[in-house]
């Protein structure tokens, strides 16, 4: 895909790089001259391990998990318009963490920000993968109305979450999807009635026309020890080797912790191709061959899926150009 480079280009550094010394002046100059021009705000999704029940679950303290901290230190200093903040559901979910989690958003009302949240779940936006992330959207309430209570009002009445509608969760329990079948390699089975079939893997497979993608030679080679075959298509019960189903949405695009996804229908593990169409990735994103496998199916597993990142974005872009008065676009 061909994007525009940023306006400021990237830091690839640490990130307290930003918050103390020569980039700390630099971002508080990129910023001011910003704000001049529009509305500024942070997009961030700090690494969610130390949240995850399947991760380490050592919470803030945890070296993934102070990140968060820092995310929020990063706003508090720099004060932008608004912020999006990403983590896994654990976050919102387990007692201990939500109480860490209160904590940030307290502070942060302080410097006056006002909050929605919610519970995504990337089906949603018509991604073929079921991945729950909860999703928190921060704005200065004075952009709203100087009566913070009105702000909240408004901020609660009229944000747009994006999501697609045909898509709920109530409509998408109620379809008929395959559980496990026989696993048989390059077999046919054709899609049952009443499904969604664009949350499918194997949809999405012929959409991004993985076999020809240039990432579809990188996947993983199976140890002669290890007997694929011996896994239905379908069967993902096990902790490590999941075999996904091709008329099923996958499980979350978790790539480690020994997690390993299956092909539906082949005796191997999914390519880098067929990952990056389970994130609902357009077919002409790829990944460059000088990454490692590993680094790529990391960079896969750690990313938003591409239409749950849109619909939000699309959803935060039409609040702030509906709601907020003399906001250029």
């Amino acid at each position: 895909m061909k994007m525009q480079p940023p306006a400021h280009g990237y830091y690839c550094g640490d990130i307290n790089d930003l918050l103390r010394g020569k980039l700390k002046k630099t971002l508080t100059e990129y910023i001011s001259n910003e704000k001049k021009k529009g509305l500024v705000g942070f997009i961030g999704g700090p690494p969610c391990p130390d949240f995850s029940v399947a991760g380490k679950n050592e919470g803030i303290t945890g070296s993934y998990g102070k990140l968060t901290i820092i995310y929020k230190r990063a706003i508090l200093l720099y004060e932008p318009d608004f912020f999006v903040f990403e983590n896994v559901k654990g976050l919102w979910s387990t007692k201990k963490h939500k109480e860490e989690y209160n904590k940030i958003k307290k502070s942060l009302a302080r410097k006056g920000y006002i909050f929605v949240q919610k519970l995504v779940n990337s089906l949603e936006y018509g991604v073929p993968q079921e991945r729950e992330r909860i999703i928190l959207f921060g704005i200065k309430y004075t952009l709203l109305s100087p009566d913070r209570k009105k702000s909240k009002t408004i901020l609660k009445q009229d944000f747009d979450w994006g999501n697609i509608r045909e898509y709920s969760s109530d409509l998408i329990s109620r379809c008929n999807w395959p559980t496990i079948s026989p696993f048989s390699e390059d077999n046919y089975i054709a899609p049952p009635d009443n499904i969604f079939e664009e949350l499918t893997v194997e949809y999405w497979f012929e959409k991004n026309d993985v076999n020809n993608h240039p990432n579809g030679i990188n996947y993983f080679a199976p140890r002669s020890t290890i007997r694929f075959e011996t896994i239905a298509e379908g069967d993902v019960s096990k902790k490590s080797f999941k075999r996904l189903h091709r008329w099923r949405f996958s499980p979350t695009a978790a790539y480690g912790n020994n997690e390993v996804h299956l092909h539906p229908y082949k005796k191997r593990r999914i390519s880098v191709a067929e990952a990056l169409a389970i994130q609902s990735l357009p077919k002409e994103y790829e990944l460059p061959q000088s990454m490692t496998k590993s680094e790529m199916f990391k960079t896969i597993g750690n990313g938003v899926p591409y239409l749950l990142s849109c619909g939000l974005a699309s959803g935060i872009k039409r609040f702030i150009m509906n709601t907020i008065k003399n906001v250029r676009d």
